[in-house]
């Protein structure tokens, strides 16, 4: 179910200060880490960096609280994380191992008593409503289904509160899907090639959190050779890799990396200012 890409023209952004904390809810790829039958070492490792659930992240800034994507993980991450509010959910695409734990979003709008605000393209918005169509109900006495409100963005930026939350326009594939930019903070998961348009919006970053899949290359996503030549030509002041398979293990990565970039795990968290 793929759509057109229209070309763009967006203007290059520096954002305003804002303290941002990042919260890596899991860094892992559709399958996770470590992988069933797998013994290779990733897979083995008793080193909890080397346990990746399936790629989310929180983002905290201006007393809100965004969550990106709702892997099947979702549940768990919350609890490991004390994740117990949620003011809007920004979506990138919707793979299954990042839409697929939208269920238990209800646990949220039962907290809050509340409808939960949703952000994603139009593709994105598709697939809740043909697939996920009961989010979209009003709320009964129970609040036992998760309470949706669906908001369609493309390029353009809008305020949650007094955040200013950017989309970034990607591709996954031959899909379009988004990356998320809050401050001097930008997320891009599942990434296999970056519009020069969008590239103007990823100028000035302190902190980039980049798709990293695995060192062969893989049509919908970027390898770790692109990964670093994609880090290198946006600049961040740092580079955290994310969405990760079990082929990359995560002593043996770190120790291929330049000066600048790192590897990404489950509960990583970093505050910019």
């Amino acid at each position: 179910m793929s759509a057109p890409v229209s070309p763009l023209s967006i203007p290059s952004v520096t954002a305003p200060a804002i303290r941002v904390e990042t919260i890596l809810l899991g860094v892992g790829s559709s399958g996770g880490s470590p992988a069933l039958g797998c013994n290779c070492p990733t897979c083995v490792s008793t080193d909890p960096k080397n346990s990746r659930t399936r790629a989310s992240a929180v983002m905290r800034a201006g007393g809100k609280t965004f969550l990106i994507d709702t892997g099947p993980d979702l549940r768990g991450q919350a609890l490991r994380e004390h994740i117990l509010h949620v003011d809007a959910v920004l979506y990138t695409h919707p793979h299954a191992d990042h839409l697929n734990g939208i269920d238990d979003l209800r646990a949220f709008c039962w907290l809050q008593k509340a409808a939960l605000p949703v952000y994603g393209n139009r593709l994105m918005l598709s697939h809740i409503r043909e697939r996920f169509p009961y989010t979209l109900m009003k709320p009964n006495e129970f609040w036992d289904k998760p309470v949706l409100t669906i908001h369609e963005v493309e390029a353009e930026p809008f305020q949650v509160g007094d955040v200013t939350i950017r989309p970034i326009p990607l591709i996954h594939g031959k899909w379009p899907i988004l990356g998320w930019r809050i401050g001097n903070t930008a997320y891009l998961t599942d990434v296999s090639e970056i519009p020069a348009e969008s590239r103007a919006l990823l100028q000035d970053l302190e902190v980039l959190f980049l798709d990293c899949l695995r060192t062969k290359p893989h049509p919908t996503h970027l390898s770790v050779e692109q990964s670093l030549q994609v880090a290198a030509q946006i600049g961040a002041k740092r580079t955290v890799l994310i969405h990760m398979t079990h082929e990359l293990e995560y002593h043996a990565l770190t120790a291929s990396l330049p000066v600048g970039i790192e590897v990404g795990y489950d509960g990583l968290s970093i505050i910019t200012e």
